[in-house]
């Protein structure tokens, strides 16, 4: 059973930073592209960053390009976002993703399969 468990969520400032990590339990190699989402209350799920497993494009969202960076541990079986200069409207549930067949839309929610649980970020002003 595949299972995706994210932490590193928290309050924080304006201006301020979090990491986000992502477990899997098992090599995100046997996945085609993995990614982080985040839901605000009353949107739309939204991709932040995705990136393909076997090296590429990286993709990041408007919003957080410059201020996110996706990256990956090497013992292939942690994934991070690391958030900086964090603004309000950052706020939101984040979701660490896995999607198993190709799709040129990294970011694209209804492409992948399996999902974590999520972890709240909050950004007061």
């Amino acid at each position: 059973q595949v299972q995706l468990v994210e932490s590193g969520g928290g309050s924080v400032q304006a201006g301020g930073s979090l990491r986000l990590s992502c477990a899997a339990s098992r090599s995100i190699m046997s996945y085609n592209h993995m990614g982080w989402f985040r839901q605000a209350p009353g949107k739309e799920r939204e991709g932040v960053a995705s990136f393909y497993t076997i090296g590429g494009p990286i993709r990041y969202a408007d919003s957080v390009n410059g201020r996110f960076t996706i990256s990956r541990d090497n013992d292939q079986i942690t994934m991070y976002l690391q958030m900086n200069n964090l603004r309000p409207e950052d706020s939101a549930m984040y979701y660490c993703a896995a999607a198993s067949m190709y799709d040129k839309d990294l970011l694209r929610p209804r492409n992948y399969d399996y999902w974590g649980q999520g972890t709240q970020v909050t950004v007061s002003s």
